[in-house]
């Protein structure tokens, strides 16, 4: 699968996933437009990205695309935690 179509479809799949999750009360949802993509690398027949929002939630996103299976893997996570740790 090439980069761009890569891209948009893991764009499209976090917005859908973030709007099924946001508090319906809050009356808010995201597009496509509002998912960035962090990193991307494309391996053989097989891409992986790591995505975010524009919300400030502490989400991001890990979605693998399997090449073979034409299958898509999506893991959301929530980031607990940032600190230095002197060597």
């Amino acid at each position: 699968m090439d980069e761009k179509k890569f891209s948009d479809k893991c764009r499209e799949l976090v917005a859908s996933y973030t709007n099924d999750h946001l508090d319906k009360s809050d009356q808010k949802e995201i597009t496509a437009d509002d998912v960035f993509v962090v990193w991307q690398a494309k391996v053989l027949q097989n891409n992986k990205a790591l995505l975010s929002t524009k919300l400030f939630d502490g989400m991001y996103y890990e979605i693998t695309y399997n090449g073979d299976k034409d299958e898509y893997y999506f893991d959301a996570y929530k980031k607990w935690e940032n600190k230095a740790i002197k060597a």
